[in-house]
């Protein structure tokens, strides 16, 4: 087991990317603790993941939330190995039609609860831990109307190296995944039934060389190789999982002859 004797905590993870992050950790031998705002999937996650794991309801915008759940962790499991800030939200910020408020909201769990998840985390964190920070394609994609949720993920890819910098003396690694399109509940008000997702699903892959969207376990398992000693020398780095949508635009279906 790759992660056997090691604690994690993992944001947002009672459900998509982090659920699934979660599983497959508890699986490699990991103690994991999770946090999230929703209290009915958190219960759904807790029985999923059985009682010698920890669940916790935190919200990533209150950081005096997150140092009590980080000491929580701490108290329960005698430190922490690693910390997946996975919690983050997307929105519509169309020029025109944004509010203060709604693009403040964005920035605010996606930039600053990333920022004071790792800091929350920092006093518990053992020497060879991993901190890896959730990003997104959207950073460079240049999509319209995402102007506050691409902000939040350029920020967090230039944290992670500041981050990276910061605590590789102390033995701690920082890196980032970089997910495209995967198969998870942040489509739901895009896509609220199975048809309306395949149909989504199905518009998105035009624009991916491999011709799909993810799963959300594909994710789960580059976070997976950053969590363990499989990446003890890789620092500051990215690992994108997105059918290679921004580093080869060209082989996408939409571009191959009929």
């Amino acid at each position: 087991m790759r992660l056997a004797g090691k604690t994690a905590w993992i944001t947002g993870g009672n459900s998509g990317l982090g659920l699934a992050t979660a599983r497959l950790f508890a699986a490699e031998g990991a103690k994991v603790a999770i946090t999230g705002r929703n209290q009915e999937t958190l219960d759904q996650a807790a029985r999923e993941l059985g009682p010698e794991h920890l669940v916790l309801s935190a919200d990533t915008v209150e950081p005096a939330g997150l140092e009590r759940a980080a000491a929580a962790i701490a108290a329960r499991f005698g430190g922490i190995d690693i910390v997946f800030a996975n919690a983050g939200v997307s929105g519509d910020t169309k020029l025109g039609d944004t509010t203060l408020e709604a693009f403040e909201k964005i920035i605010r769990i996606n930039v600053t609860g990333v920022f004071f998840t790792v800091q929350a985390a920092l006093p518990y964190l053992r020497a060879g831990g991993s901190v890896i920070l959730n990003g997104s394609v959207h950073a460079v994609l240049g999509m319209p109307g995402s102007s506050a949720y691409a902000a939040s993920k350029a920020a967090v890819r230039a944290m992670t190296r500041n981050m990276a910098s910061e605590l590789a003396p102390k033995g701690i690694r920082v890196n980032i995944v970089v997910p495209g399109a995967h198969r998870t509940p942040i489509w739901a008000n895009r896509a609220p039934t199975p048809d309306a997702m395949d149909a989504l699903a199905a518009g998105i892959s035009r624009a991916v060389p491999l011709g799909r969207i993810g799963e959300a376990d594909e994710l789960a398992r580059a976070v997976l190789f950053l969590a363990s000693d499989d990446a003890s020398n890789v620092v500051g780095a990215e690992i994108v999982v997105d059918g290679g949508m921004t580093s080869s635009p060209a082989g996408a279906p939409i571009f191959r002859p009929a």
